[in-house]
């Protein structure tokens, strides 16, 4: 059976509701039953006591000392709350009794006595509860004195009270659920609301957001949570929209310049050495285009694959990548400062940490004047380890620093505009370093050089 969300509430409940009236209803009958067996057994023991002290025992026998008393109309005629009384000896046989019992005898018990406590039985009167309490002669037991009132007026009582609660408990339970039905529709009106909401919203009115109600609870968290999912889902949605611009004018630029150079050599007989330039500027304009796809395919790879990390010596790789660039960048000089006087192991992936330092120290060669040196400093930091990588190039605009991650972006002066590049290492190394647990910072000034800091805290320091 499927229930919605709102009746599933409500039978939750209306099933703890259901055992916490059951309880009570227990706990008022048994109060009710305690209270009254109390004030009867407490009556009984009083009389108990006062016609205890009526009783004498003469040549082992037993005797009211004053057997005027049983002529009493209490005794002799049945009343609101009549009391039976009867002497019996240690056999149960009967000695005397009060006139009201007629021909009828008390239960005797054997070997119970207890001025305190009664049991219950039925007479030919009705339901009487009884006590019974020992007579002694010295240290010799000589017979028992019974003593029992009507119990059957508190008997009904009890029996139309345990009527009335088993008649009002499905009552009550039924009330309960509806009321509670009620609420739970109540309760749940903010959520349908954010559900109705939430399916209005698509790709078209992504910037619209739901409202957020007055109070402070779990409801406006929920919307919170929302509204801050849609911000990032916006903000995704315009730098796919961005990317897909961006790249789009990346690969479309030197498409129509390979289309523009075959055009003009087609139009007409050419020299030799014209066709070698049309064609070796059509190379490298190829070149370009892989170097563009090939980043494009890293950044997919990076958004489906997930990383495995493990230990890494941050020494050892540092040096390793320096040698292979060095290598590559017609050995240009690439300096590295470790103020650590022991190794260093963190937790990462070899592969994308290698990527991450080509990246960074391909950047600053490609950006530094003149080939001027690049310099790699390892160091303790009060958070854990860095790694700072700083050249002497060009700079970075200040309102640029917050963009350079961003895929494609290059800036706009005349001086990157001669670099070939096509903006996408620093995205790889910022998507690389958030799946790697690693802080980027940067710091630059305008022909004054950078340093990129990679930021290692002591979560990803193996001891």
């Amino acid at each position: 059976m499927k229930l919605n969300y709102k009746n599933r509430i409500s039978l939750r409940l209306i099933i703890a509701s259901a055992l916490i009236v059951a309880l009570s209803f227990f706990i008022i009958y048994e109060v009710a039953h305690w209270t009254i067996l109390f004030n009867i057994d407490q009556r009984l023991s009083e009389e108990l006591k006062e016609h205890e002290g009526q009783i004498s025992i003469i040549d082992g026998e037993v005797r009211f000392v004053h057997k005027g008393e049983w002529e009493e109309r209490e005794h002799r005629e049945i009343q609101f709350n009549p009391i039976y009384i009867e002497i019996v000896d240690k056999k149960g046989n009967s000695l005397d009794k009060s006139p009201n019992l007629g021909e009828v005898n008390l239960l005797f018990r054997p070997d119970y006595s207890d001025p305190n406590k009664g049991f219950n039985l039925s007479l030919k009167q009705g339901e009487v509860r009884q006590m019974q309490i020992a007579l002694n002669n010295g240290d010799q037991g000589v017979g028992y004195l019974m003593i029992a009132t009507s119990f059957s007026n508190q008997s009904l009582l009890l029996n139309n009270l345990k009527k009335i609660l088993f008649l009002l408990f499905p009552l009550i339970l039924f009330s309960l659920y509806l009321t509670l039905r009620y609420l739970a529709g109540k309760s749940i009106e903010p959520v349908l609301y954010i559900t109705e909401k939430a399916k209005e919203i698509t790709t078209k009115n992504i910037n619209e957001r739901i409202q957020l109600p007055k109070h402070q609870d779990e409801i406006k968290d929920l919307s919170m949570a929302i509204n801050d999912l849609l911000d990032r889902l916006e903000k995704a949605m315009e730098r796919e929209k961005q990317f897909t611009s961006d790249a789009s004018h990346e690969l479309r630029t030197p498409l129509s310049v390979l289309k523009g150079n075959f055009e003009v050599l087609i139009r007409k007989s050419r020299e030799p050495q014209e066709y070698v330039s049309k064609i070796t500027s059509g190379l490298k304009t190829i070149d370009h285009l892989n170097s563009v796809l090939d980043q494009l395919l890293s950044l997919a790879r990076l958004q489906t694959e997930s990383i495995d990390l493990h230990e890494v010596d941050l020494i050892y790789l540092v040096e390793e990548i320096v040698g292979s660039v060095k290598e590559h960048q017609n050995f240009r000089n690439i300096s590295i400062e470790n103020q650590l006087d022991q190794p260093v192991y963190v937790l990462s992936n070899e592969n994308a940490l290698s990527m991450v330092f080509q990246n960074l120290l391909e950047n600053s060669l490609k950006y530094s004047q003149n080939d001027s040196d690049v310099q790699i400093r390892i160091k303790k930091s009060p958070s854990g380890v860095d790694v700072d990588i700083c050249d002497h190039g060009i700079g970075i605009e200040p309102e640029h620093i917050t963009k350079i991650f961003n895929p494609f972006f290059r800036g706009d002066s005349s001086i990157l505009g001669r670099i070939k590049g096509a903006g996408l290492g620093l995205s790889i190394v910022k998507r690389l370093c958030d799946d790697l647990k690693i802080q980027i910072e940067v710091k630059s000034e305008k022909d004054n050089g950078t340093i990129f800091t990679l930021k290692f805290d002591e979560s990803l320091i193996q001891s």
